[in-house]
């Protein structure tokens, strides 16, 4: 099988061609390829495929082998091998994806893309659609009881289930911990990605993350953007204007436009390497 590897700010991915490639079980490939040690080294494993609805389709899978909806920083980099590779030579691009069609904007530098800004949709904020159980509607600044202690959250679905707590002190987050007693929690029935932020100031914030099916990552797009819709329903940043989310892997430009109701995200996209790898002991 032949791949790309390919990140947006430390999210990285193992990315097939499936104009050209076929994976017969791609929740195994994925387990595999995904090893740090015995495979590739990813956060999972993205298909690219053709669409009759769109201009391509992105089919995502976690590094435990479940499929995921969808990724920010990974369509980003769907965007930028489809477009360098000649497939879709559009500087604007509809990409097919579990959560629905998303519509990307590319920045080429060079004959190549540098940067991409993606319209992620509209955020979903009523609880029962995210999934979350709750007494309320919504979900904002609301307690939750985890392994015997009181959390803030607030829920946001941006075609993914997003918890969001704030604190001061992210260095010393054992999250490792923290994490899966979030992801597993009752009170999140598909489970959850947890993003735990710090505000910095009114235009800034900073996360850490732990993606359910992957653990912590160095950035997650959906949650970046997750987390910026829930600090201006919070009021905690300026709802006017594009905000900052610095993640591990680099810095997001996230703008929630209020008027439409659109979540728009600007970041970059990078090829790592290319190679090929057997599958053949899979089938086995």
């Amino acid at each position: 099988m032949k791949f790309t590897k390919m990140q947006g700010i430390g999210n990285d991915y193992v990315y097939v061609n499936c104009f050209e490639e076929t994976v017969q079980d791609p929740s195994a490939v994925a387990r595999f390829v995904s090893d740090r040690h015995f495979g590739i080294g990813s956060d999972g494993l993205i298909l690219i495929k053709p669409s009759d609805v769109a201009d391509c389709e992105m089919e995502m899978y976690n590094l435990d082998g479940s499929q995921g909806a969808m990724c920010g920083n990974g369509i980003r980099c769907v965007a930028k091998f489809v477009y360098d590779k000649g497939i879709v030579r559009k500087k604007n691009l509809s990409i097919d994806t579990k959560s629905g069609i998303k519509y990307l904007s590319l920045t080429v530098k060079n004959g190549k893309v540098s940067t991409v800004e993606v319209n992620m949709g509209s955020p979903v904020l009523m609880a029962n659609q995210i999934p979350v159980v709750s007494d309320t509607e919504q979900v904002i600044d609301q307690p939750l009881e985890v392994n015997g202690k009181t959390y803030h959250i607030t829920a946001v679905s941006m075609g993914n289930p997003h918890a969001i707590v704030y604190m001061d002190d992210l260095e010393n987050l054992d999250i490792s911990t923290l994490g899966p007693q979030f992801e597993n929690h009752l009170a999140f029935p598909d489970r959850i990605n947890t993003e735990f932020v710090k505000v910095i100031n009114r235009r800034t914030l900073q996360m850490r993350v732990w993606e359910r099916g992957s653990g912590e990552t160095l950035a997650c797009g959906t949650g970046a953007c997750a987390v910026a819709v829930a600090s201006v329903l919070n009021g905690l940043v300026d709802e006017d204007c594009p905000v900052t989310v610095k993640l591990l892997g680099g810095d997001l430009q996230i703008f929630w436009n209020r008027q439409e109701d659109l979540v728009y995200m600007t970041g970059p996209a990078v090829t790592v390497f290319e190679g090929e790898i057997d599958l053949s002991f899979l089938e086995n």
